[in-house]
């Protein structure tokens, strides 16, 4: 692994980062369900999943989308400089990219910067902060995430980075993850389990319902651990292990989101079906109007029972309860007395948690979002000017 600068950001942040395997990997990859994406989605969608993966390339401050026929040769280029650096196949390399939309990249410094990440590869700790940091664009601190787990006694490790602060609403936003176990997963496992954990992590969480054009995460499994998925499938300790990661880093990027000042959780229990659970906790999770009051620390709770009402689930009034950090505001249907005062000094400690409990069925999901502040506005406001 490796970051370096390169020149697209006109700061002289780093901004080209390369993760390499020591030997052939599994890759898998889920992306964005926007159908404007990113030139290096359609390259890594068509790459994956693959059991010969070698490397990933990204590069920060463009997102070298919306560029045609001209954006998808440069995404082939980097995967190319990379091989021959590596001496593999471009198509065993895979490449995101995220920044500004609908500008080219400027492919010498590119060039000159794949080339200064791949000779200055390590496996140290310093390295991996250098390629979390070149991933980055708004983002105020590198997000990374680690678990060592014990499986039939033999160690195994997993470790990801992401970058994101806005234009979060993942839909597999701007989101990018990568994540790295020397597990050995078959490929034709891979995808399918890596979408099972995008669902329970990254597809959870929402910064203001934006879906990006280079939303991508991908999943590096290269074996070096000896420890084999069994006949049955990945061993429950793997995929425990993969979900607490990818919800890290998911609940890494809401707390870095661009102006928050609260980290806010979204639970909805007791719903027949986990999909209705999931379109109450999104509608939630993007209502201006809910964001807004928790930026105010006001606990309007009818903003909240409103937008679970129109998230397409049908239920009555008095099949719904609401609590905000262990308050009960609305209890089937009926409102409570509480004490709002102390309600809203609790909310302004930051941390604010949302609960919506049916009592139709027994499926639940949690989700992660933000409140919007002017100060969000203001740096998407000028975000190219």
């Amino acid at each position: 692994m490796n970051g370096v600068a390169c020149g697209i950001k006109e700061s002289g942040k780093l901004d080209v980062s390369v993760f390499a395997s020591e030997r052939p990997a599994v890759g898998a990859g889920v992306y964005t369900q926007n159908q404007v994406v990113g030139a290096p989605v359609l390259v890594s969608r068509d790459r994956t999943p693959s059991d010969a993966i070698s490397a990933i390339v990204i590069n920060s401050g463009n997102a070298n989308a919306c560029t045609g026929e001209r954006g998808l040769n440069d995404a082939e280029m980097m995967t190319s400089i990379v091989a021959e650096q590596l001496s593999t196949a471009s198509e065993n390399v895979l490449v995101c990219s995220t920044g500004v939309i609908g500008h080219f990249l400027p492919m010498e410094n590119v060039s000159q910067g794949i080339r200064a990440a791949c000779q200055g590869l390590g496996s140290q700790s310093e390295q991996l902060t250098l390629a979390a940091k070149g991933i980055m664009t708004t983002d105020t601190f590198e997000k990374i995430a680690s678990q060592t787990l014990n499986i039939d006694g033999q160690e195994v490790r997993i470790t990801g980075v992401a970058k994101g602060a806005a234009m979060i609403a993942p839909n597999m936003a701007t989101m990018l993850a990568v994540v790295m176990t020397d597990y050995s997963l078959p490929k034709d496992l891979a995808g399918g389990l890596l979408r099972t954990v995008v669902d329970q992590s990254f597809n959870c969480i929402s910064v203001e319902g934006h879906t990006s054009t280079s939303d991508s995460v991908l999943l590096l499994a290269n074996g070096s651990s000896g420890v084999q998925s069994p006949a049955g499938g990945p061993h429950v300790e793997f995929i425990e292990g993969l979900i607490k990661v990818c919800q890290e880093l998911a609940q890494l990027i809401i707390r870095d989101a661009e102006g928050a000042q609260h980290f806010v959780k979204v639970a909805v229990t007791g719903l027949p079906e986990v999909e209705q659970a999931r379109r109450v906790a999104k509608a939630v999770c993007d209502s201006p109007l809910v964001k807004t009051a928790i930026t105010g620390n006001d606990p309007n709770w009818g903003r909240i029972v409103s937008a679970a009402g129109y998230a397409g689930v049908p239920f009555l009034e008095r099949d719904l309860s609401l609590e905000i950090n262990d308050v009960v505001v609305y209890d089937l249907g009926r409102p409570l007395d509480f004490d709002e005062v102390s309600l809203s000094q609790s909310m302004a400690q930051g941390e604010v948690d949302i609960q919506l409990k049916f009592r139709l069925g027994n499926e639940s999901v949690t989700y992660w979002t933000c409140d919007l502040t002017s100060e969000y506005i203001r740096l998407n406001a000028d975000y190219t000017t």
